[in-house]
């Protein structure tokens, strides 16, 4: 796993939370008003770009990162136990914490507590800008890389941006959910959120790389001693900020599956069955979320190098961040009273937004498949 780019990877979750701070109302009770026009594109969104979790190659990091923590160890240097299987952590991690906290109807607690995630990942480019700063002057010079050697190279590294931003899956409910629709904050309040991210991801980056050149580990926190006080604060946030965020992942991958189960079930039982919908849909409920929960310990455990999945997910979601925003402008032209330049140079940009997100959609996704396929 390419350590520059687990640093996109691991502060994708982070990045979400922060927007969906920005909704005073509950966003997921959007997802179950009927009618609106916008629901089948962004379910097709959702289901295409939530099969993977983006917690579940982050599982693995979190238990290592409480595990130093707690024990002041790496788990290299303790010797195999069943209690240390990193396997067995997980599994006790899903069903003791994580299942009761997303089995839920209703997480109206998720849209505060996510505030960890925003803090987490602060609290982390913070520290890590001042161990860069604050290192021992005789620390020998890191190698870096030269640099990419292609533009292929470069374009390489687009879908784990666009896997880091994803974040944009849950945009429409939010907006719809909130309480001041004006487009021109909501314009500030996405705008925002994204420099937000960018700067956090940058900094974290490039700081870290800074300090460890190649060395640096795949996961940033590891590359720091078990000592630093520092760090230790940051494991705890990081690993509760995943934890806390995970059940708004579930919720939203889980709700374009059992809505259309739910209105089957309504359709045809119609009234004389009124009684036992909420049965039904208590049942479905728990069932989708354990099977999501075991796709995603699955995910975690079985797939030492996330990062070539990443890539596959990544590609489908700069499917959706340029195509499908590009479409929405397209057609919203076609019915708002714009003035005649507004409309053309509008059009124009939605136009070249479709195009350059097919071309990126292609060539990203190609690549991606055909690494996960071994060709490459």
């Amino acid at each position: 796993m390419d350590a520059p780019g687990f640093f996109w990877r691991r502060l994708e979750a982070f990045g979400g939370s922060w927007i969906l701070l920005e909704a005073p109302g509950c966003f997921w009770r959007v997802l179950d008003s009927p009618g609106d026009s916008w629901r089948p594109l962004d379910a097709s969104q959702r289901l295409l770009t939530s099969p993977l979790p983006p917690s579940a190659p982050l599982w693995p990091a979190v238990c290592d990162s409480l595990y130093e923590l707690l024990t002041g160890l790496s788990r290299s240097e303790v010797p195999y136990q069943l209690y240390t299987d990193q396997r067995l952590a997980l599994l006790l991690l899903c069903l003791f914490l994580i299942l009761p906290m997303s089995v839920s109807k209703e997480i109206s607690i998720q849209k505060h507590i996510s505030v960890l995630g925003t803090l987490a990942a602060s609290y982390l480019t913070v520290a890590i800008m001042v161990r860069y700063h604050t290192a021992p002057a005789a620390r020998s010079t890191p190698l870096h890389s030269g640099g990419a050697g292609s533009w292929a190279a470069v374009f390489s590294v687009v879908p784990t941006i666009c896997f880091g931003f994803q974040c944009h899956e849950a945009s429409i409910a939010i907006y719809s959910s909130m309480e001041n629709q004006r487009l021109s904050h909501w314009a500030l309040v996405s705008v925002l959120a994204m420099v937000i991210c960018l700067l956090i991801y940058t900094l974290t980056g490039v700081y870290g790389f800074l300090t460890f050149g190649r060395e640096l580990a795949p996961d940033v926190l590891m590359s720091y001693s078990s000592r630093d006080v520092l760090m230790l604060v940051a494991r705890l946030l990081f690993g509760v900020s995943i934890i806390t965020i995970y059940p708004i992942t579930v919720l939203l991958g889980r709700s374009v599956i059992q809505e259309p189960l739910l209105s089957c079930w309504r359709r045809r039982g119609g009234a004389a069955v009124a009684a036992e919908a909420a049965a039904f849909e208590r049942r479905s409920r728990w069932l989708l979320t354990a099977a999501w929960l075991a796709l995603t310990l699955l995910i975690a455990v079985f797939v030492p190098d996330i990062s070539k999945v990443i890539s596959v997910i990544g590609g489908i979601s700069a499917f959706f961040i340029f195509i499908f925003p590009g479409l929405c402008l397209v057609f919203a032209m076609q019915t708002q009273p714009v003035s005649c330049r507004t409309r053309v140079a509008l059009t124009a940009w939605g136009g070249l937004t479709l195009l350059c997100g097919a071309f990126i959609f292609g060539q990203s996704t190609t690549i991606a498949v055909l690494q996960l396929l071994g060709h490459i």
